[in-house]
């Protein structure tokens, strides 16, 4: 039983990779990666908006924000 245990591990290590192949190269995993980067910097401007509300985004606020955080952190 051991044996036929090893050759489906095998094959089924061997499918996967295709799959997960197949997904990368499909550019699939790209544009859910770009989405992710967009929603993740949506998301700290929302937090940056809420902590700093004075300053734009685009400004230099990164002491502002650091010293909320410095407060926020565990």
């Amino acid at each position: 039983m051991t044996h036929k245990d090893g050759i489906v591990a095998t094959i089924a290590l061997a499918l996967s990779t295709l799959a997960m192949a197949g997904v990368v190269g499909s550019g699939a995993y790209g544009q859910a990666a770009g989405v992710e980067a967009r929603g993740i910097q949506a998301l700290s401007n929302a937090v940056m908006e809420t902590a700093c509300p004075d300053v734009q985004p685009r400004d230099a606020a990164p002491a502002q924000l650091l010293a909320v955080a410095s407060q926020v952190a565990p």
